[in-house]
């Protein structure tokens, strides 16, 4: 949807989507080097949910996001971040600490930052599939509706 979303706009670019579900910050890490093509111009950097889903250390979470981030420093590509929030049952301090790592990254890495890829969707049944975590069509429309003006931001910042 996004490549659909990014057509319509006028941007002529692929998109390859090298997520993989389920994957933590730390299963990114281990897959970048052979999932970022060669010739890569910007990249969407998502990942930390499921770190969260599983009660992970924010700290194991910010380490393995911040060797993401100098990969794509050193390989000179235009970077959005797209952040996480913590579900409020981790109790304050984990919220706290998880929520603190996207915006920190940022700014330590000077990247585009999203600051929650599920804004709008999160909380809300009719964009979520029946497990009440991953959204629905309706939601990925929601979420690529939401994200567009930063993915367009980080593919101007890639033509320089």
């Amino acid at each position: 949807m996004l490549a659909r979303a990014l057509k319509a706009k006028g941007w002529d670019v692929e998109v390859v989507n090298a997520g993989v579900s389920g994957d933590t910050a730390g299963d990114g890490l281990a897959r970048y080097d052979w999932s970022v093509p060669d010739g890569a111009d910007a990249i969407i950097v998502e990942l930390g949910a499921n770190d969260m889903l599983r009660g992970a250390d924010p700290a194991a979470t910010e380490v393995s996001l911040s060797h993401i981030l100098a990969k794509t420093r050193d390989a000179h590509l235009a970077t959005l971040l797209a952040g996480m929030l913590a579900a409020p049952n981790y109790g304050e301090d984990y919220k706290r600490r998880f929520d603190a790592i996207y915006p920190e990254l940022a700014q330590k890495f000077g990247v585009t930052l999203y600051p929650f890829f599920l804004d709008g969707v999160a909380g809300d049944p009719s964009l979520q599939l029946g497990d009440g975590l991953h959204p629905n069509r309706a939601g990925v429309e929601r979420i690529v509706e939401g994200v567009l003006p930063a993915v367009e931001a980080v593919l101007a910042q890639a033509k320089r």
